[in-house]
């Protein structure tokens, strides 16, 4: 049976989401008993919201499982005004986050970047995106979204954010959905303005998201990258060399066939191919479970065999289930429990027993 101490020494990676700090260090863990094969616990949260509190849990279990701990009970409530005003106070004599921000490019951070790529438009690049960053947080990660597709941002409308980023410190904080921090051009354009820049402004705006934004501690970031092998492709090759890429595609030959050259610039610039997802593979009756393959069949394992990697997933058509009244409503990203949301889920385990 575990300690206290080690239970709390296991959780003091946890931050509170709101307030930037640890749960263990501002003392917001409370009413812990550990009994026989039980344990339960209150978690005092900034913000009464479904999202932060299913996060938290699953880093808690995530924390507790090399600990093999028996069954584990969390408890959620709101910060009370007398224990926000303590809390402030506590905030004071802790290091601000501003003095030991490090430079998360830095080969040295710890942070591990995964760019998700594609040859063309149109094959559900930022639908994996968003879906294997929420299945990487699921899984108890840290985990940031860069929206690197300037032109052609949708990151923000398919995860349902309507908020902005806040600017403490003259510093951005990330907008976080799902357990995931977000960033993107959409936060900073009106009514979904087009973006009329040429190609060093664009270098220049990537650079500031990594630069300018407060991200904390992050174990992965997801670059979702514009189609092709453009400007903002090649600045990401340059800036960071350690980064990792995913190739969508679609079963279509065509898809396939120009997703190699993309393929085939992160090969030629050293980027390592974690592998091929091949989305829209087929369509599935729901009534009778035959299987149409609309777009085609076998690009996704062509185009891995072509590039020497693996066929990491093959993603089926089917509607998210999503409806407009959830509190947690997002246009794109499967629930935890949907056949997809299971398939992104066995995907982001694969990706990080390959990293490990």
């Amino acid at each position: 049976m575990i300690t206290r101490d080690q239970l709390l020494e296991a959780l003091h990676p946890i931050q509170e989401p709101a307030l930037h700090h640890s749960l263990v260090e501002l003392d917001l863990i409370r009413d812990i008993m550990i009994k026989d094969q039980f344990i339960s616990m209150t978690i005092i949260v900034a913000e009464n919201k479904d999202e932060i509190k299913q996060r938290i849990q699953l880093q808690i279990e995530n924390y507790l499982s090399h600990l093999q701990p028996p069954e584990v009970h969390i408890r959620f409530r709101t910060i009370s005004p007398y224990e926000k005003s303590q809390i402030e106070s506590k905030l004071q004599t802790l290091t601000p986050e501003k003095e030991t921000k490090k430079d998360i490019l830095s080969p040295d951070s710890g942070i591990e970047f995964i760019a998700i790529a594609s040859g063309k438009g149109g094959v559900g690049k930022s639908t994996v995106t968003v879906n294997l960053a929420v299945s990487l947080a699921r899984l108890g990660k840290k985990v940031a979204i860069v929206d690197a597709d300037i032109y052609g941002f949708s990151i923000p409308d398919m995860m349902g954010i309507e908020e902005r980023p806040k600017i403490v410190n003259e510093q951005v904080i990330p907008v976080e959905r799902f357990g995931v921090k977000v960033i993107s051009m959409g936060f900073f354009v009106e009514d979904n303005s087009p973006v009329i820049w040429r190609g060093p402004m664009l270098g220049k705006m990537l650079r500031n998201f990594f630069a300018e934004v407060q991200w904390g501690d992050l174990d992965y970031v997801l670059l979702d990258l514009p189609p092709g092998t453009g400007d903002v492709a090649l600045d990401v090759h340059q800036m960071i060399p350690q980064c990792k890429e995913v190739l969508v595609t679609t079963p279509h030959g065509t898809a396939a066939y120009v997703a190699a050259r993309a393929g085939a610039m992160a090969l030629q610039t050293k980027h390592e191919l974690l592998g091929v997802i091949e989305n829209m593979a087929f369509y599935e009756c729901s009534k009778c479970g035959d299987r149409d393959y609309i777009y085609g069949k076998g690009g996704g394992a062509k185009l891995a065999e072509e590039l020497n990697t693996h066929l990491l997933a093959q993603i089926p058509l089917a509607a998210t289930e999503n409806h407009i009244a959830e509190a947690n409503f997002s246009p794109s990203v499967y629930k935890e429990d949907h056949t997809i949301g299971k398939i992104y889920l066995e995907t982001a385990e694969k990706i990080l027993n390959h990293m490990k």
